[in-house]
């Protein structure tokens, strides 16, 4: 397990380090209560270290390791390096005062995700969209022109992002996009053009899948709005749903939440255009423009 930060990202090192440290103190048959007396703090703010949703204060750890009974040397070493770098802001901190607190979440997770799976039935998954396309789609729905400034960085956000496709060990993609989303003319019908072209140049990527759901297929009756399933390499983090809202969104991990969401993935690539068809439907979309 690498603790340097990295591909992992803090988001999911906190994840790991709580999921290793709760299993510690289920082991030891000691309460979140009796965890909390020992480093100062509350149950509920166990639980919120457990779960991964804030920070590590090394000395809490030192505490709990000693709490636990946690007799290898070499092992607190990794744990307390592990804490160390889960602490490090990633690259996306920067973009704080223009990101909601719920999506700065999903970022992190995004960064350490070996596969993502993704179902769009209205634009273009922010992960594939052009700088373009991503620009009208920040505006879109505005009752007031944002600042400039403001909806630069919200681009460079979005687009910062893609480098999990590009980078060495790049993240596997598999979306599966409504045929409507073609035809929308998001940004104009120039913007729009220059963003099915992108999506012909991602679909030859070797990691990346892309399915068209066509107006002449019913879909898949479980399926409702937009969803994202994120998959990840290392098995302390669990496979997580994710559902955005105009103003929040749900984190799913429950296994039997996520095992619904998966049969309802693998139903929509059953029913939309097998992957062989992509490219061909792009290039009618794009002569229809």
């Amino acid at each position: 397990m690498s603790v340097s930060g990295g591909e992992g990202g803090p988001t999911a090192l906190r994840i790991m380090l709580g999921g290793q440290l709760r299993r510690m103190r289920e082991a030891a048959g000691i309460s979140r209560a009796d965890a909390g007396w020992q480093i100062r703090a509350s149950e509920s703010k166990v639980s919120r270290m457990e779960l991964g949703r804030v920070g590590f204060k090394e000395r809490d750890v030192s505490d709990l390791l000693e709490l636990y009974g946690m007799a290898d040397e070499d092992e607190r070493f990794r744990l307390m390096e592990l804490a160390r770098a889960a602490n490090n802001p990633g690259w996306w901190s920067r973009y704080g005062d223009v990101m909601p607190s719920w999506f700065t979440n999903y970022v992190g997770l995004e960064v350490a995700a070996a596969l993502i799976r993704t179902y769009e039935v209205m634009f273009v998954p922010g992960l594939l969209q052009t700088e373009e396309y991503a620009r009208a789609m920040v505006q879109l729905g505005k009752s007031t022109f944002l600042p400039h400034q403001e909806v630069d960085q919200r681009v460079e956000l979005r687009v910062t992002r893609q480098q999990i496709l590009t980078r060495a060990n790049p993240a596997r993609l598999w979306v599966v996009i409504d045929e409507s989303v073609l035809h929308r003319p998001v940004g104009g019908e120039k913007v729009l053009r220059a963003q099915i072209e992108h999506l012909i140049m991602w679909s030859q990527q070797p990691n990346i899948t892309l399915q068209v759901m066509p107006f002449s297929s019913v879909g898949y009756a479980g399926a409702g709005g937009a969803f994202s399933l994120l998959r990840f390499p290392e098995g302390d983090l669990p496979d997580i749903v994710y559902i955005e809202h105009a103003a929040s969104a749900l984190y799913l991990d429950k296994l039997e939440e996520v095992d619904e969401y998966v049969a309802i993935m693998e139903g929509l690539t059953i029913s939309a255009a097998p992957v062989s068809a992509t490219e061909g439907l792009l290039k009618e979309a794009l002569a229809r423009i």
